[in-house]
């Protein structure tokens, strides 16, 4: 496994990521005073967003119920916990948005070739009655 995203086992076939960047982010509030620079007021954590890019083989290795899957996640609003296939968590995220880009269609006009991006964004823990649906989807991965 490479990554989970809640439910969603991220891993090299059949829905793979070949990158991954971060942008952490932090709030200021600016003091304003006569003739001299501002100072800064640390006022705590900013945006924090992940973007995992990667591409399908669909007519190759699958990974379009995964797709599917995915756009069910996003679609829910609900915050996904998101882990690093080494164990490191990353924390609660919401999908922000799920970009595809398929290349090569056949006769179908299905792509041989699907890049997708997500773009994640870190978020508060789900309300407690979604929490434990999510958590039991989390683990459901390692059954």
């Amino acid at each position: 496994m490479i990554y989970a995203l809640g439910s969603l086992s991220i891993k090299v076939a059949p829905f793979n990521v070949s990158q991954v960047s971060r942008d952490a982010t932090t709030d200021f509030v600016a003091k304003p005073v006569i003739g001299a620079e501002p100072p800064m007021e640390y006022v705590g954590e900013g945006a924090n967003k992940m973007t995992l890019s990667g591409q399908l083989l669909p007519r190759k290795l699958g990974g379009l119920s995964e797709l599917d899957h995915l756009h069910q996640m996003r679609a829910s609003g609900q915050p996904q916990y998101l882990m690093r296939g080494d164990g490191t968590p990353f924390g609660w995220h919401v999908i922000e948005s799920v970009a595809e880009r398929s290349t090569y269609l056949d006769a179908r006009g299905v792509g041989q070739v699907i890049e997708v991006t997500i773009t994640l964004r870190r978020a508060g823990k789900p309300a407690a009655g979604a929490f434990f649906s999510v958590i039991s989807n989390i683990i459901g991965l390692f059954q």
